[in-house]
């Protein structure tokens, strides 16, 4: 399911404020190319996705340089020694177990400069269009407890979804030349 659309001109402005045009670029969990469609003409970009049907339906490889078919946990153990300057996990961390996501961003960040994690915060859903990686399997995430999961990334921005009591949705950056 394509990421809500709560912050996106923030980090999509910071992004291109902070590269130039051509940095390397990895769109994690790439759906309907949104990432792409938002950055696609500053960086080079390769996308993982895991549903299939999303590469052919979006037309993904008409606007990715590569795009990996593949779990992204499948995806860190098969390409060690790739590296990116920048990595953009969009709504991704919520469909993993907590020890997967740990393992991906552990992995993902030593192959990137900076990484970009976007969630939403306490949000359950269940498997959409015969997708069985919607599933949000963190549905208890809010700010406390991604800080405590994945520790040294700041918040970058913070929304709150209208409509949704208590569900929020952020955005956060862990940079290797401003990490703690």
């Amino acid at each position: 399911m394509a990421s809500l659309n709560i912050g996106k001109k923030k980090i999509v402005e910071y992004l291109k404020n902070k590269y130039p045009k051509g940095t390397k670029a990895l769109d994690i969990g790439a759906c309907d190319g949104k990432w792409w469609k938002l950055l696609g003409d500053h960086f080079d970009m390769d996308a993982i996705e895991v549903f299939e049907p999303n590469v052919e339906k979006h037309k993904l490889k008409e606007k990715y340089k590569t795009i990996f078919i593949e779990n992204v946990t499948d995806f860190v153990d098969n390409h060690k020694d790739i590296h990116y300057d920048v990595i953009i996990m969009g709504d991704v961390l919520e469909h993993l177990s907590v020890e997967d996501a740990q393992k991906v961003v552990t992995s993902l960040y030593n192959c990137c400069d900076e990484f970009v994690i976007a969630v939403p915060y306490k949000s359950k859903q269940r498997a959409i269009y015969g997708n069985k990686y919607e599933i949000h399997l963190q549905p208890d995430l809010t700010d406390e407890i991604f800080h405590q999961r994945y520790p040294g990334f700041e918040r970058f921005y913070f929304g709150r979804v209208f409509g949704f009591f208590g569900m929020g949705y952020a955005y956060y950056i862990k940079d290797r030349k401003t990490a703690k």
